[in-house]
């Protein structure tokens, strides 16, 4: 901004986002965010009675006192959330001084009246164990929606009105950017504080973090409502993963053939790295790989006609496959940190030292069972575990590739052995060899455990890629029982 700023407002409505972006603000070294300063039942936090050491009846009396006492309170900027309930007076004279930075939020409309109705029903209105998420369907009610969305319009077009004519702008932020840093340190930048956030503040768990139609109890009647209304993108799941960048230094090259693996890590990364090893006649630690952006670029302008792929795996098998290389085995390379977590935090039922005998058919289904529920409110940022590239949705890492270089084909696990070798009798290959994908998950293969249950499963952790890739049940790939 160019004008100095003394302090700030977030302009919002409930079940936006508001208060995760008051804890993130509040990470920022000297920033202080005092919660809902005008609420009518409380000021600042629920059950408060003084903010500031202006009490509640003082600032009802004057409520300008309480903006003055927010606007010289030690730190290098102070703010506060405003929802339009809030008490009106404060309004009007903070849009008009152009030494308050205005925040506005906005989220999806349906999202967030559907997330109202959720949290007033379970009376949950923050989320910060997981294990406490109260979970509820509720009926989406037409005409209660459009005076909610009425309202909401009403209340924007305020602020417009108001910023257009004092001559001043807004920083706007979605509730979907919430979780993107760069923009949270845009917003620190744009507020001019010298603090930038390191990472998110994942204290406040998403609540309800699917599509907004698998959250009423009537989805037929609310679409046949919204049906003139096309700007609710009804069937978006939304998408709680961190981006990611493009994985350069994992794309590996033939020393021979033209040809580039742009791996999305999963359990056939092994065999299709092997194959193109036996593509050119030689061993897989002969390959180029490990390369940076820079020598990556040199080695596609170097190789024009080259071609560049990757495989997608089905979501069920490729989690299953995570789960024992990496979260059930104890061999180097495994995530025993995470594996430790998994076992005492979130008492998934795997033991501490895997040995024959000790670990049956039976322990494992329930084991990878609370595994894939743990991917999904893993993947929709609900736990303090990182998104691991071995089990993030395939369609965030190709949209990470995308930023440095788009595969010229996209191939599935299930049509690999047909469609490689034809990729490389276009590439001047005449007896090409054929990728072998027998070596099994251990100790128990996917065909051991599957049931729709664990399909089900892993379509409510994986949403985004069965929907994005068209995925169906894994057992009509294999014809598992």
């Amino acid at each position: 901004m160019t004008t100095r700023i003394d302090y700030f407002i977030v302009l919002a409505a409930m079940r936006t986002g508001s208060n995760l972006l008051e804890f993130n603000l509040n990470a920022l070294d000297g920033v202080t965010c005092h919660g809902e300063a005008f609420n009518p039942h409380f000021i600042g936090r629920l059950k408060s009675e003084t903010l500031l050491d202006v009490t509640l009846e003082e600032r009802d009396d004057d409520p300008m006192k309480l903006v003055q006492a927010i606007r010289s309170a030690p730190g290098e900027l102070n703010g506060f959330r405003f929802f339009q309930g809030h008490d009106p007076r404060v309004l009007e004279p903070v849009l008009s001084d152009p030494r308050c930075a205005k925040i506005i939020l906005t989220r999806n409309p349906l999202d967030s009246y559907v997330s109202l109705k959720i949290a007033r029903e379970t009376k949950q209105w923050q989320l910060k164990n997981i294990k406490r998420r109260r979970e509820a369907q509720v009926a989406f009610e037409a005409q209660e929606f459009e005076r909610y969305l009425d309202q909401q319009q009403e209340f924007q077009l305020l602020l417009l009105n108001a910023l257009q004519t004092t001559g001043q702008t807004a920083f706007y932020i979605a509730y979907d950017d919430l979780t993107n840093l760069e923009v949270l340190n845009g917003l620190a930048a744009w507020l001019g504080v010298s603090s930038r956030l390191t990472s998110i503040d994942d204290t406040i768990k998403p609540q309800n973090p699917e599509p907004a139609l698998s959250k009423v109890t009537n989805p037929e009647q609310a679409e046949q409502a919204l049906a003139r209304i096309d700007s609710f993108n009804l069937h978006r799941t939304p998408n709680f993963e961190p981006r990611r960048g493009p994985a350069v230094v994992t794309y590996v090259a033939a020393p021979d053939t033209p040809l580039m693996y742009m791996p999305i890590r999963s359990g056939i990364e092994g065999p299709v790295t092997q194959w193109l090893a036996n593509l050119d006649a030689t061993e897989p630690d002969k390959l180029i790989t490990n390369q940076n952006r820079k020598q990556t670029r040199r080695w596609l302008q170097a190789h024009p006609g080259h071609r560049k792929f990757t495989v997608l795996q089905h979501p069920l098998a490729r989690a299953h496959s995570a789960f024992c290389s990496y979260i059930l085995s104890t061999e180097p390379g495994a995530y025993l940190k995470i594996r430790n977590m998994l076992r005492n935090r979130f008492k998934i039922p795997i033991p501490g030292q895997l040995r024959q005998n000790n670990y049956s058919r039976d322990q494992h289904y329930q084991a990878f069972s609370d595994f894939l529920t743990f991917l999904r409110q893993n993947l929709a940022g609900q736990t303090p575990v990182r998104v691991d590239g071995v089990w993030c949705s395939q369609s965030q890492v190709l949209a990470g590739m995308a930023s440095f270089a788009f595969p010229d084909l996209i191939l599935r696990e299930d049509e690999i052995t047909t469609a490689l070798p034809n990729l490389a009798r276009r590439m001047g290959h005449d007896h090409p060899p054929i990728p072998d994908l027998t070596a099994p998950d251990a100790p128990f293969t996917l065909a051991e455990m599957y049931d729709d249950t664990l399909e089900a499963l892993a379509t409510d952790a994986y949403q985004r890629d069965y929907m994005q890739f068209g995925f169906g049940p894994w057992k009509a790939l294999t014809g598992a029982a």
